[in-house]
């Protein structure tokens, strides 16, 4: 069982935006709401890329099942620039 703010998918893929962070791909990365997750395809990672736009970090990320990204235009959960989710095609 899940537990609240405990989801293997999502800690894998908080292990992996660490290490783009390290390798200076991203420059900062956010996951609001962390606590109370209980599934990947409810969360909603945001992120920021040092300069202009690079196709590596999706690349990366697209590894990950129903993987998509877009720009942050509503800013209202995160002023970082970009976010990511893993819902593509998704339903309850």
């Amino acid at each position: 069982m899940t537990r609240l703010g405990n989801v293997r998918e999502i800690n894998e893929i908080k292990q992996h935006l660490d290490h783009l962070k390290s390798e200076g791909l991203i420059t900062q990365w956010e996951l609001p709401y962390e606590q109370i997750l209980t599934r990947l395809t409810a969360a909603v990672f945001f992120v920021s890329l040092p300069g202009k736009e690079d196709e590596t970090v999706w690349k990366e990320m697209e590894k990950y099942p129903m993987f998509t990204y877009g720009r942050n235009e509503e800013k209202q959960l995160s002023a970082l620039d970009w976010c990511m989710t893993f819902n593509k095609g998704f339903e309850l």
